[in-house]
């Protein structure tokens, strides 16, 4: 009587399973993840990024899309990457992220804005045939390594910061809200405070105000206003002097006269008696 069936081939299909799914499930990704340290990579060579989070219901939907366009990459030497923004904030005020999830297409530093169909077939195609040169690619001013978007970069991160510290207040301190918004308010003044002695100091090492120096005594050269009327004066004073002389002059000749008449009169006055007589 021969068996019905041999356990070796279930238990030999049960270790092909068993060995076969860690293997399935722990298989790597071909996605590269960019963070950071090293968002710079994204400069050098063809990349596809998808900037996502986990929370979104949109990016959980395009992740198979993407795995799958992924194993493509090496296929159509593209690098696929991705960045998760709750991570990553830095990267998500450098690239000005306002959706999710955005991709960009970016080749030898130049980005372009991905806003095609979101299937593994239409990444393909992208890249295959070169669809991305008909993208206008992201102004110089505002790519991603421009200060412009660095300081965005940063005060992106300073704001995630403050949240941290925000959170830190009210669930490990105890803080009430109130008092955290006190704690930010003091520190917004004074950090205030620094930076604009900060900024004094800098002004004044590379502006130098010119110290006033001691007026010196004046000087007898007096400015031209005062010489015109200083000379009016000295012409009136010559005027009035001419005119004292020519007024000295006339008595003087008067005085003269007047000796002669009355020598006349005295010599003419005993004729005049004579003539009566």
């Amino acid at each position: 009587m021969t068996p019905s069936g041999s356990p070796v081939v279930p238990a030999a299909v049960l270790l092909l399973l068993v060995w076969g799914a860690p293997r399935a499930h722990g298989r790597r990704s071909d996605v590269r993840i960019i963070t950071d340290e090293n968002w710079k990579e994204l400069l050098k060579g063809e990349w596809m990024i998808e900037f996502y989070a986990p929370w979104c219901p949109a990016c959980q939907n395009l992740q198979p899309e993407w795995e799958s366009f992924a194993e493509w990459g090496e296929d159509l030497e593209v690098n696929v990457a991705k960045v998760d923004v709750t991570e990553q904030p830095g990267l998500s005020g450098r690239f000005i992220i306002t959706a999710l999830p955005t991709i960009y297409h970016c080749k030898d530093g130049e980005f372009r804005r991905y806003q095609g169909p979101r299937t593994k077939k239409d990444f393909i195609n992208f890249i295959s045939e070169k669809e991305w040169k008909s993208i206008e690619p992201v102004s110089s001013w505002f790519g991603p390594g421009s200060v412009l978007m660095s300081s965005m970069s940063a005060l992106f991160q300073l704001s995630m910061w403050i949240r941290t510290c925000h959170n830190y207040f009210i669930e490990d301190l105890g803080l009430p809200v109130w008092g955290s918004y006190t704690v930010f308010a003091l520190a917004t003044l004074l950090s205030g405070l620094l930076l604009g002695l900060c900024m004094i100091f800098v002004a004044d090492c590379l502006f130098p105000s010119k110290r006033r120096r001691p007026q010196p005594y004046p000087s007898k050269k007096l400015p031209e206003s005062s010489q015109s009327l200083q000379k009016v004066e000295e012409e009136q004073e010559a005027d009035e002097e001419d005119v004292s002389e020519e007024e000295a002059g006339s008595k003087e000749g008067t005085n003269k006269d007047f000796p002669q008449n009355a020598i006349r009169q005295r010599s003419v006055g005993p004729s005049l008696a004579t003539d009566k007589s």
